[in-house]
């Protein structure tokens, strides 16, 4: 039967453009997605604009607790690690005066070693888990001070190896205070980046490992102080500010319901 004009409309609309699929290359074991999901009312996923559309969306917003401690001067690696293991299930508006508390009080390993448990316990009593963390805060000035002569290496599986200390809190405190390129994510991290379509990952740790394969290097560290605060004041946990988001043309919104 000879191909008529109809015929071709038909045949067309059988067999969907291959450029119409959704191109996606995914890692079974990271989740990895290299290209967000194209949709007819977004705009290709860009993340140097988004990033640059984040920062500017900040700027009035207060850092992160560990950015804002460094930037009161208390940026050492030692100093760093505590305020992290302070932060771990807090918020910042709790741990970053109980941060500032403690270090006020003893900022170096040798002065957090000559303190008891229970007057570190004292100090730092409205974060959670507090009487645990004052243990693990001694025990690590005391190892610091004993096996390190009283300066922490700028080394990711050093600070792993103290109990209570996991890759979120080691890649925060040497990117800050060591100048690692690390990234470190949060479960503000976790739930933007997903949130975007920039990655695919059911964990902090597999997000973690989708962001090393392909986030550009330059933003490992200023990953997390940008999006910590977007996270609790614009892309919300639940019911997002959608309406308001600077990044609403590129973002997928993956599992958003009932957005603001």
């Amino acid at each position: 039967m000879p191909t008529t004009p109809r015929n071709r409309r038909a045949s067309s609309r059988q067999a969907p453009s291959r450029t119409s699929a959704r191109t996606v290359r995914a890692s079974p074991a990271t989740g990895v997605v290299t290209e967000p999901a194209p949709r007819p009312d977004k705009v290709p996923f860009d993340i140097e604009t988004v990033l640059a559309r984040v920062r500017e969306s900040v700027r009035d917003f207060a850092d992160a607790a560990m950015f804002a401690l460094s930037a009161r001067g208390h940026d050492s690696l030692f100093e760093q690690l505590v305020a992290c293991i302070l932060s771990i299930r807090t918020l910042d508006e709790v741990s970053l005066p109980a941060a500032l508390a403690l270090l006020q009080r003893a900022s170096t390993p040798e002065a957090l070693a000559r303190m008891s448990p229970e007057d570190i316990d004292a100090l730092i009593r409205p974060v959670t888990f507090h009487e645990a963390k004052a243990h693990q805060l001694h025990a690590i000035a005391v190892r610091t001070r004993d096996e390190f002569g009283g300066t922490l290496p700028c080394d990711a599986q050093v600070l792993q190896s103290f109990k209570g200390v996991g890759p979120k809190c080691a890649h925060l405190a040497l990117g800050i205070a060591c100048g690692h390129e690390a990234i470190s994510v949060d479960i503000h991290v976790h739930r933007v980046t997903n949130r975007w379509g920039y990655v695919k990952a059911r964990s902090p740790e597999a997000t973690m490992a989708a962001l090393e394969t392909q986030l550009p290097r330059k933003y490992w560290v200023e990953l997390n102080r940008l999006l910590v605060p977007f996270g609790k004041h614009v892309c919300t946990g639940s019911r997002p500010r959608c309406s308001t988001c600077p990044v609403l043309d590129s973002c997928r919104q993956v599992g958003v319901t009932n957005p603001r």
